[in-house]
């Protein structure tokens, strides 16, 4: 048996636990091992670039979508007809020109105030075809209330209406009518009103009513017309 230096000759060998290195010897990771921390590493580098380019996305598009959303618009309530014809009161009692109501038989709605009560009387301006039409004989306004009842006068420009509906075959110029009795006035013609002797225009041609419509006073002051006073 050979000789072995005395530090060997003596040196006792360790026992082998089995699965544990021996002494001196280096462990090798599985390859398994660092294919799943790659993964790992990837998917922890895709989250972080995904959540910096949403919190670096343009922030019009939101906008944008925002201004895409239809528009619901509501309907604009339709004017009061009543506030769109001329007021005629004491200080203001203008309700036309003279440069309008320049074609006979022309009309102008209006209202003038009652300065003692406040009320305000609906009235329709007519351009007679006698007369100059800068003075106020060349017109006649007339209270669209009847004299008597609930009724609403109207101003009948269309002929064949008169005849349909009224009944009244002699018209060869527009009428004034009641639709409440079909009665019919001629606002080329005056009648003389019962008990007083006084002249109105308007006389009654067809019909049952007791007068002619109530009058309102017009002048005219240069190129303006005016609405003085009801009847």
């Amino acid at each position: 048996m050979p000789d072995q230096p005395p530090s060997d000759r003596f040196k006792a060998e360790m026992p082998q636990i089995p699965g544990v290195p021996a002494p001196g010897t280096q462990s090798t990771p599985p390859a398994d091992s660092s294919l799943k921390l790659g993964i790992g590493l990837m998917a922890v580098l895709l989250v972080i670039f995904l959540g910096a380019r949403w919190a670096l996305r343009p922030r019009h598009a939101d906008t944008k979508a925002a201004d895409q959303q239809p528009q619901i618009e509501l309907p604009t309530p339709a004017p009061d007809p009543s506030t769109l014809v001329p007021h005629a009161t004491a200080d203001a009692p203008g309700i036309a020109e003279v440069a309008e109501m320049s074609k006979p038989w022309s009309f102008k709605e209006f209202f003038v105030r009652n300065a003692l009560t406040g009320e305000n009387t609906p009235g329709i301006l007519v351009r007679l075809p006698t007369g100059s039409a800068s003075q106020a004989t060349g017109y006649w306004a007339f209270s669209v209330n009847a004299p008597f009842g609930n009724c609403k006068l109207e101003y009948v420009t269309d002929l064949a209406r008169l005849h349909t509906e009224y009944g009244f075959t002699r018209a060869r110029h527009p009428m004034v009518g009641n639709p409440c009795n079909h009665t019919v006035f001629d606002p080329a013609k005056t009648a003389s009103l019962p008990g007083t002797g006084a002249i109105v225009r308007g006389a009654i041609v067809q019909g049952s009513d007791l007068r002619p419509p109530l009058g309102i006073e017009i002048q005219v002051r240069g190129k303006d017309i005016l609405a003085i006073r009801a009847e």
